[in-house]
């Protein structure tokens, strides 16, 4: 993929350096305000962001916070709409905005970057044929290129993920923490360029994002290293989320080299990116920028939340390529691990019922909010 770095705005050193490695950087926050106050706009002409992706609990945050939403939703109130057709119209309309933004990005990177990432219902993880329904409103509702959807990669999600790219359509799938899952996220993807390529549709206008989650990992096994005491537990805090990224890159390195690939990359097929989330460190023990310079490699995305973003911008030190030369020990790691009594398996499905539930959480929240302003405006 390549990414012509002269067409895009300037960016601060480290994100100029992560850029020259291969890493794109994307936001991980969209609100209304953002897009109204100038803000969003702000950013990608400073920062070097070059795409932006929303979850459950971001679209919940941003409604939670101001008044940006009001006017539209007495307009919504007034036309008779449902808690849900509101939900789907605000969420839409802000993607489609953010979408424009960053139509220049997109042309400049050949449909590579400029993107902006729109999640499912997450009630609908475990309903394969609902959430593939769901993703083409939501593309076709949003109306724009740029567009991923987000489909979480649970069990059920994944003939989702398949049907959604074989009907063209691009996806960012979200909430992955294990090997084992990544490599069947990985199989989907390339399964539904299969079938689009059988429909005759031009595999390279589909792109895909695979969101390895990072963070969220070390918050959980940390927790069972502390329990454990000794200091040989202690020694292993905050390796596993590195561990386990660089280990999916190299899974990936393996998938998008095979002949099975390569048939599709000789017709146009475009590699489904690892995207870094969960980026933020929730350990302030740690260097704040930790899941950002020692997951460095060609062809990543790194999602951050403005908090990271400043602190990579302030004092990032990027060396290159973090990534490849480290997947012997990052496999030590995760053998200690197991060796102390930690299940992989255990920690990784552990951590994807937790995601989904977060976002359905968020997502009855921001479901509940909206009903409320609704109930307001309706008995004005």
């Amino acid at each position: 993929m390549t990414v012509m770095a002269n067409q895009l705005p300037t960016a601060p050193a480290p994100i100029a350096a992560l850029r020259e490695a291969g890493v794109s950087v994307w936001l991980d926050d969209l609100s209304r305000e953002r897009l109204r106050s100038g803000n969003l706009q702000e950013l990608i002409d400073t920062t070097g962001i070059v795409g932006v992706t929303t979850n459950p609990s971001i679209f919940q945050a941003a409604l939670a916070d101001g008044d940006a939403y009001t006017q539209q939703l007495n307009a919504l109130a007034a036309e008779g709409k449902g808690v849900d057709e509101v939900v789907f119209a605000l969420t839409t309309d802000d993607v489609r905005e953010a979408c424009d933004l960053f139509a220049p990005i997109f042309e400049a990177t050949d449909g590579v970057d400029g993107r902006v990432s729109l999640e499912v219902d997450p009630r609908l993880a475990h309903d394969p044929e609902a959430t593939a329904t769901s993703a083409q409103e939501l593309a076709a509702a949003v109306d724009r290129p740029q567009v991923h959807i987000k489909i979480p990669a649970t069990e059920a999600g994944l003939p989702a993920i398949t049907r959604t790219l074989a009907e063209g359509i691009s996806v960012n799938v979200t909430l992955i923490f294990s090997l084992e899952r990544y490599r069947a996220v990985m199989n989907a993807f390339v399964e539904g360029l299969e079938q689009a390529l059988a429909a005759g549709k031009d595999i390279s206008k589909i792109h895909s994002v695979a969101s390895f989650f990072v963070s969220r990992v070390d918050t959980e096994i940390d927790a069972r290293l502390d329990e454990i005491g000794t200091d040989e537990a202690k020694a292993l805090r905050g390796q596993a989320g590195v561990a386990n990224a660089r280990l999916a890159y190299q899974a990936y390195e393996e998938v998008f080299s095979t002949p099975r690939w390569q048939r599709l990359e000789a017709e146009g097929g475009r590699r489904q990116r690892p995207l870094w989330a969960s980026t933020g460190v929730k350990d302030p023990a740690y260097p704040d920028t930790l899941y950002v310079t020692e997951l460095v490699a060609a062809d990543t995305v790194n999602t951050m939340p403005e908090k990271t973003l400043d602190a990579t911008i302030d004092h990032g030190e990027v060396t290159g390529d973090t990534i490849t030369d480290g997947y012997a020990q990052a496999q030590e790691v995760l053998d200690r691990l197991e060796a102390l009594g930690i299940s992989y398996t255990e920690v990784t499905d552990k951590l994807e019922v937790e995601g989904v539930d977060k976002f359905e959480k968020a997502w009855g929240e921001l479901l509940d909010g909206v009903s409320a302003e609704l109930a307001k405006a309706t008995s004005k």
